[in-house]
């Protein structure tokens, strides 16, 4: 599954739980017992993973899903990243939440308005949300998602704007 089918990723599976098919899964939905709301699951390969049942458990949830019956096809497919359509989720947000799947491939303006490059990750290493974004020349840079660094932010019309020297990419005293 790639980016540009514009899917979302909304859980991986982990390793099996018990001998009936059961698997523990990380899921990345604000409600965890709630990846069965969304429809069936898609792996990259295509394979539909349907929720039959859902349990917490810490800090991952149980679940049995319809097409796993034996512990040992549940240990084939520890790992399996699970993928739903974009379209699926709702699209009432609130104007300062985003889906990191509609950010990336964005394109990213200077204060003047210069495109500079585009959106290429959200990354969040514990310390808050950072926006990865691919410079000319590929090389890429790590900018806080704040509202300093990141002031506009139109998925409409494709672009974010961001404020150079609070993205760190400029020395304020240098005057750049």
């Amino acid at each position: 599954m790639t980016q540009d089918e514009k899917s979302v990723q909304m859980a991986v599976i982990g390793a099996p739980h018990g001998v009936k098919g059961e698997v523990r899964v990380k899921t990345f939905t604000g409600d965890p017992l709630a990846l069965g709301d969304y429809g069936p699951l898609r792996a990259a390969d295509g394979r539909i993973f349907t929720v039959a049942a859902i349990r917490p458990a810490k800090i991952v949830v149980v679940v049995r899903f319809k097409e796993i019956a034996s512990r040992e096809a549940a240990e084939a497919v520890t790992g399996t990243e699970l993928f739903i359509d974009r379209s699926a989720l709702p699209d009432d947000l609130d104007d300062d939440e985003f889906y990191h799947a509609d950010l990336i491939g964005l394109a990213v303006r200077d204060e003047t308005g210069s495109s500079i490059g585009k959106v290429a990750a959200i990354q969040n290493f514990g310390g808050g949300d950072i926006v990865e974004v691919a410079l000319a020349g590929r090389r890429t840079v790590m900018i806080p998602f704040t509202l300093a660094a990141i002031p506009e932010i139109s998925v409409r019309d494709g672009f974010i704007r961001i404020d150079s020297a609070s993205a760190g990419l400029v020395d304020e005293d240098d005057g750049e």
